[in-house]
Parts: structure tokens; sequence; C-alpha cells
């Protein structure tokens, strides 16, 4: 599959999404309400973000980015 270029900010959206889903799936979060609002918010700028508009293949954009923001946390955190 050849690599998509996507927007800084989407691939950001995308990590702060992974990030904030891990913190709420972490055995007793603290403050439960601030992430699920958080998570929230976050959902709906991915979902409308203006990079969806020009993708050729939404379905396997979404995946590509999510697999780029994981491996591009996993980089961050090494």
């Amino acid at each position: 599959m050849d690599v998509i270029d996507f927007p800084d900010n989407l691939v950001q959206t995308q990590a702060a999404w992974n990030a904030t889903y891990q913190a709420l799936a972490a055995p007793r979060p603290r403050d439960t309400t601030a992430l699920r609002r958080r998570l929230l918010r976050l959902s709906v700028q991915l979902w409308w973000h203006p990079y969806w508009q020009t993708a050729p293949s939404v379905p396997a954009a979404r995946s590509e980015l999510r697999h780029l923001a994981r491996t591009h946390g996993a980089v961050r955190a090494a």
C-alpha cells in the first residue's frame, strides 16, 4: 500500500485520541469525565477533518492514519 501523506494536525489529533483512550482504559483512571469529553471532542475533530473530503479511499486512509499514529506515538515514547 502506498504511504499516505496526512496533514500533521490530523496525525497529532489521532495520536492524542490514542493517548486519551489509553488513559481512559487504564485501571482506575482519574477524572474520567474529562477524559470522556476529550475523547469525544477528538473524535469529532477526526471525523470532520477537511482532509477526508480529498481522500481517495476514506476507510483505507482512516486505517492507515490509526496505524501511523500508533507507530508515531511508539517512536516518541522510545
